[in-house]
């Protein structure tokens, strides 16, 4: 095993080591507080997971492996390396990638894409890993609300409001445009036009062709499922497939992160169903305009966006606020979206939760004022 293995093995340690499930004894603490104060039967607590969610991911995860076990991703950072020498150059390819992605495949989908390539490119170069990881987190957020289909909201709200396909495309447009705006200045003020510097050169991983061909197979087989809501029908042919023909791809699954994501759910769903989270939500004066906005980012903050959607959909009479709300609420908290934490842990790097709040609280300001001053304007 090669130097840098080795190092990049002992960086994935650390990471993980460092306060890497530091969120997941928080949420078990607080899933504990509910089941003493709020106690409930168990099959109750099964309910409030989302299982379509949280298979998807699982099956994301495996095929992720796969990929990134079969070299490709090694040889594809080389590549681009190859090709750019200039950081900020990479940093808007990477972003404008993750925006663009977003908005086609959905937020969760583009970073199981790209940010497994950005930690290999990050192995392969000396880059702030964490720094580009939060901006492709912002990037997916911020891309993904312009179409119907980039995230799960959207596609709530999109059912929601009868607008047709580009229809709510020029609802979301004005939004977007600030979003992304304030994304690309991000980028111009907060990476410098250096020269990326190389890391020694190890042995090149050797690509693994049949093992990228089943990750692909099986890619496009497991969103045929999820499109027709055979959901134990894929993820059987996933785990299947790899537990008979690959099964050293299952053992590096994040599992950390699916129990995590369980129990955001267990516990963001028992907080929103509190009475006096119900009492607030009705005596505030939040049904329509600029109110309506702000309580869209600021529940999604707390409760995270997709389920503040939901749960704020029966009080709120203005869907273009609602939308226009949750999108921006996306950032500041690492909670504001699940795709925030998705990116972190796929990331396994250390600070991340820093290095996002750093960013993602001034970015939510900024973004949030703005798309409020063109909503007035």
């Amino acid at each position: 095993m090669s130097s840098t293995r080795v190092e990049a093995g002992a960086e994935t340690a650390a990471a993980e080591h460092g306060g890497g499930h530091g969120l997941l004894w928080v949420l078990l603490a607080v899933a504990a507080v509910f089941a003493l104060v709020r106690p409930r039967a168990p099959l109750d607590y099964l309910n409030l997971v989302d299982w379509q969610t949280l298979g998807a991911l699982a099956g994301l995860l495996a095929i992720t492996q796969g990929v990134e076990r079969s070299g490709m991703l090694q040889s594809l950072a080389a590549r681009l390396l190859a090709r750019t020498t200039e950081l900020r150059h990479l940093v808007f390819f990477l972003v404008a990638s993750a925006a663009g992605l977003s908005a086609l495949v959905t937020n969760d989908v583009s970073l199981f894409l790209l940010v497994p390539l950005t930690r290999v490119l990050a192995a392969q170069a000396h880059l702030p890993l964490a720094r580009l990881v939060v901006l492709e987190a912002l990037a997916v957020n911020a891309g993904s609300a312009l179409t119907p289909i980039g995230n799960p909201q959207n596609l709530y709200l999109w059912h929601r409001s009868g607008e047709s396909f580009l229809g709510f495309m020029g609802m979301m447009a004005p939004t977007v445009a600030v979003m992304l705006f304030w994304l690309f200045a991000a980028v111009r003020f907060l990476v410098p036009r250096v020269e990326i510097r190389l890391k020694p050169a190890s042995d090149p991983e050797r690509v693994q062709p049949r093992l990228l061909a089943l990750s692909a197979l099986l890619f496009v087989a497991f969103v045929i499922a999820l499109d027709q809501r055979w959901l134990a029908a894929g993820l059987g042919l996933v785990f299947g497939a790899f537990l008979l023909l690959r099964p050293r791809v299952l053992l590096g699954i994040d599992w950390a992160l699916l129990a995590i994501i369980a129990l955001m759910f267990v516990d963001l769903r028992q907080l929103a169903e509190l009475p006096a989270i119900a009492a607030l939500l009705q005596q505030w004066p939040i049904g329509e305009g600029w109110r309506a906005y702000l309580a869209a980012i600021a529940v999604s903050q707390l409760i995270s966006n997709v389920p503040a959607t939901i749960l704020l959909d029966r009080y709120l009479h203005d869907l273009p606020a609602l939308a226009a709300g949750v999108s921006v609420g996306g950032f500041g908290c690492v909670l504001g979206s699940l795709a925030n934490l998705i990116a972190l842990r796929l990331a396994k790097v250390q600070h991340g939760l820093r290095e996002f709040h750093r960013l993602g609280i001034p970015f939510l300001v900024v973004c949030a004022a703005s798309a409020l001053l063109l909503r007035l304007g």
